[in-house]
């Protein structure tokens, strides 16, 4: 823990100048996220997922990006979890993607509202049986006696399920998030790092360049 003051790494892989930013934030996303892709990138569709409970309490967990769909970034959960319950409460959240390999990150703030079931019974689909599963095992974020309780679970419902195709649980589907604010920082020397913004207004954005 001593070394963590002096610990820092030197960003030096690329610049982001207005020219490359150019006037479409999820145009450039799609940019950053298909290089994030050829980088070898670890999960680069892994993303943070904040919220905040009507206590004004604010959370933060790691959740995966599973469709850019009418310009709105979607992810799938399920709804009686803390994030299904927050996001109930307050629509409001922010979504973060690190990729250290590209020296970049994307903070994105929007409003957050259930897809439509047919949406999540078509996602739920192409899961892996195993995810299936797992979805009607698990009460997201509720109490368990053990991890025991857990496995006996999943076991007791891959026997009852077996040669059945599973169906999407009620309590269970996707999030579409629609974007007000995405910005864009990358990574430079002397942590004077380039920060573009872009909020939007009505039907269009506005471009700032933000200090680091």
């Amino acid at each position: 823990m001593n070394e963590l003051p002096h610990m820092r790494k030197l960003y030096t892989r690329s610049v982001l100048s207005e020219e490359t930013a150019g006037s479409d934030p999820l145009e450039l996303f799609r940019l950053w996220f298909s290089e994030a892709k050829e980088e070898g990138e670890l999960e680069p569709n892994a993303m943070s997922l904040a919220t905040v409970n009507k206590a004004g309490q604010p959370s933060i967990r790691i959740v995966l990006l599973k469709g850019l769909i009418r310009d709105e970034f979607q992810f799938f959960t399920n709804y009686d979890s803390d994030k299904g319950k927050d996001i109930t409460e307050n629509h409001h959240v922010a979504l973060n993607f690190f990729w250290p390999k590209l020296e970049r990150q994307i903070r994105i703030e929007g409003q957050a509202a259930r897809i439509s079931k047919e949406e999540s019974e078509t996602y739920f689909a192409v899961r892996p049986r195993e995810s299936q599963i797992g979805a009607l095992a698990s009460n997201q974020s509720s109490v368990v006696p053990s991890r025991e309780f857990l496995e006996e679970k999943f076991a007791s419902l891959s026997k009852e399920w077996e040669g059945i195709k599973i169906p999407k649980p009620e309590n269970w589907g996707g999030y579409s998030v629609f974007p007000t604010k995405i910005e864009f920082w990358q990574g430079r020397v002397g942590r004077l790092h380039d920060r573009i913004s872009f909020e939007r207004i009505e039907s269009s954005w506005k471009r700032s360049r933000l200090s680091p």
